[in-house]
């Protein structure tokens, strides 16, 4: 007699279209607002480094965000894989630099290159240990502060965030 043995191993890879990197920030931008991330990502630092107090949000509303922004950091990192090649260049006609934002001119004009230095500077793994640690620090009160830079990550999270959506602005007018 011959033995069946069952498979228990998980199908959910198998058989699924590739999304790009864009598909996936577009899907983010779909159920978070650009603002409202950038808040919330602000508040989250902000309340990381005060020792005595956290945050007012709910943790599931933390925790959401948290899984979001690794599904966001992910794309980015698609992003700057897959589009090395197409650079997506505007020139700058009269722009005032509160449309710039953290952005620099040239960034601006390439948003690509944001998600390339960022990730040239942090890995994927770097980016996710970052926010664990900020969510962490920030729903509670402890007596030690994060013994990582934050500051480099959180403003590299900010940049790609605007240049995300530039990027898909931009697509969108094309």
């Amino acid at each position: 007699m011959k033995k069946n043995r069952t498979d228990f191993q998980s199908r959910l890879g198998k058989g699924r279209k590739k999304h790009c990197g864009t598909q996936l920030m577009e899907n983010y931008f779909k159920l978070n607002d650009l603002t409202a991330s950038k808040e919330l990502l602000n508040d989250i630092i902000s309340y990381a480094v005060k020792r005595n107090s956290w945050i007012k949000e709910h943790p599931s509303v933390i925790l959401h965000f948290q899984q979001a922004i690794r599904s966001f950091i992910r794309a980015g990192y698609l992003i700057a894989l897959q589009e090395k090649k197409t650079a997506t260049t505007t020139q700058l006609e009269g722009i005032s630099p509160l449309v710039l934002g953290l952005l620099s001119e040239k960034e601006f004009q390439n948003p690509l290159l944001v998600f390339r230095k960022a990730f040239k500077e942090y890995s994927v793994k770097e980016f996710d240990y970052f926010m664990s640690g900020m969510v962490y620090f920030s729903l509670g009160i402890y007596d030690h502060l994060p013994e990582r830079n934050m500051i480099s990550p959180y403003i590299h999270l900010s940049k790609m965030l605007d240049a995300a959506y530039l990027i898909l602005e931009r697509r969108e007018k094309n």
